[in-house]
């Protein structure tokens, strides 16, 4: 409700250029690079995966949920940006520390920026909560198969939910908030859902049909590598360790 009142208000205020939304050129390592880092913010879509256990009919129910999630999803990021780039300008949103709160004030509604930073400390509080819903069912998993400690693979008695991995993920986030460059976060968490999808691609090659999986690998390797350098540097670092350590325990 708050990013359509941001739409509303930054048309209809008579302060937007519908003439700055258009394609621009930029260098290609550039978009790849952002196209890399924008992969963050799908990421969750495809988390819905993880709550077959916990949804009716899931056979039926995750194959509609995942594309109905994508569109809506790139529907309002659509709208979003259109309006922020007729209302600031394609320089202004970039030096934006908040763009939101930025492009209602001068669109001539500061009275809204308030709210407008509440709606974003709760949207910040509901991409946390899909964060942890889905990464727990992810941990449950490999807990399951002894790549992580036995007792996060506990169900709760009452609630049939992993509760041991949702405070063990929780906890987790927590401290990386606290301590951490959100912006080196997200970069990080980029190159892992990235590194994950090409080893789901590169899986999916052996079921037979191997054009999808081939272009997705290629696609999953290009965006990986054109993110930050520090980002790569990091998420190659801990997939390495996470190898070795695989690797050590079939050896055994």
């Amino acid at each position: 409700a708050v990013l359509a009142a941001v739409v509303v208000i930054g048309w209809g205020s008579g302060h937007a250029d519908a003439g700055l939304v258009r394609l621009a050129g930029g260098s290609v390592p550039g978009v790849l690079q952002a196209a890399g880092l924008l992969f963050f913010a799908f990421a969750a879509c495809a988390r819905i995966a993880t709550l077959g256990e916990e949804v009716r009919e899931p056979a039926r129910t995750i194959p509609r949920a995942i594309p109905i999630a994508l569109a809506l999803t790139l529907l309002v990021y659509a709208a979003v940006a259109a309006t922020l780039i007729a209302v600031l300008g394609t320089a202004g949103l970039a030096a934006a520390p908040a763009p939101l709160a930025d492009a209602v004030r001068v669109a001539g509604a500061p009275w809204f920026e308030p709210v407008v930073r509440a709606g974003a400390a709760v949207a910040a509080l509901g991409s946390l909560l899909s964060l942890i819903l889905g990464v727990s069912r992810t941990t449950l998993a490999m807990a399951r198969d002894r790549h992580l400690p036995a007792p996060l693979a506990a169900v709760h008695p009452r609630f049939a939910v992993p509760h041991r991995a949702e405070v063990a993920v929780g906890a987790l986030v927590a401290v990386l908030a606290a301590v951490s460059d959100v912006r080196g976060v997200i970069g990080f968490s980029s190159f892992a859902v990235l590194g994950y999808y090409a080893v789901a691609n590169a899986s999916a090659w052996t079921l037979g049909r191997r054009l999808i999986p081939a272009v997705g690998l290629v696609g999953c390797v290009v965006l990986a590598a054109a993110l930050p350098l520090a980002s790569v540097l990091v998420g190659a670092g801990v997939l390495a360790v996470g190898a070795l350590i695989y690797a050590g325990r079939r050896l055994r």
